[in-house]
C-alpha cells in the first residue's frame, strides 16, 4: 500500500495530514495509529512552522512496517534539539527519534531544493512495539 497527498502550508493542514495518515492506515493496530498520528502531527507542524512551502505526506506499509515521509521545499536540515524541561516546543524530532524504529532526513535532488523527513515503524520489532505502548 502506498499513498501520497499534498497539503497547503497552513495550520489546519496539520490536522488534515494526521487524519489522512490514520485513514490510510486504518487496518493497523490502534497503538500503531496513535504513534503515526503523533509523529505525522509533529512533522507536518514543523513544515508549517519552519517553511513557507506546501508539504507532502507519503505513506507506505505492509504487515511488517509502516514508512512515512513528510517533504517540503524549505531550506535547512532538521535536527534533534535538546531543550530545557520547561520549554514549550522543540521536542518534535526527539519524539520521532524515540518512538520510531528508524528515521532520517533526505535532501531533495530537485533544483528547487527541499527535504524529506521520514520515519519507519517496524511492526515485528519488539523493541519498537514496547516503545510505542509506553
Amino acid at each position: 500500500m502506498t499513498s501520497h497527498r499534498k497539503f497547503r502550508n497552513e495550520p489546519q493542514a496539520v490536522r488534515a495530514a494526521r487524519k489522512f495518515a490514520v485513514q490510510q492506515l486504518s487496518d493497523y493496530a490502534p497503538e500503531h495509529l496513535d504513534t503515526v498520528e503523533l509523529l505525522v502531527s509533529e512533522l507536518a507542524g514543523n513544515c508549517v512552522r519552519h517553511t513557507n512551502s506546501d508539504f507532502e505526506v507519503s505513506i507506505s506499509g505492509d504487515r511488517h512496517r509502516i514508512r512515512i515521509s513528510v517533504s517540503d521545499r524549505g531550506a535547512g536540515t532538521p535536527h534533534v534539539q535538546h531543550v530545557d524541561t520547561d520549554a514549550v516546543s522543540g521536542r518534535g524530532l526527539a519524539l520521532v527519534e524515540m518512538l520510531s524504529s528508524s528515521w532520517g532526513v533526505r535532501g531533495s535532488r530537485l533544483p528547487r531544493g527541499g527535504k524529506a523527513v521520514w520515519f519507519v515503524l517496524e511492526l515485528d520489532d519488539q523493541r519498537a512495539r514496547s516503545r510505542m505502548v509506553a
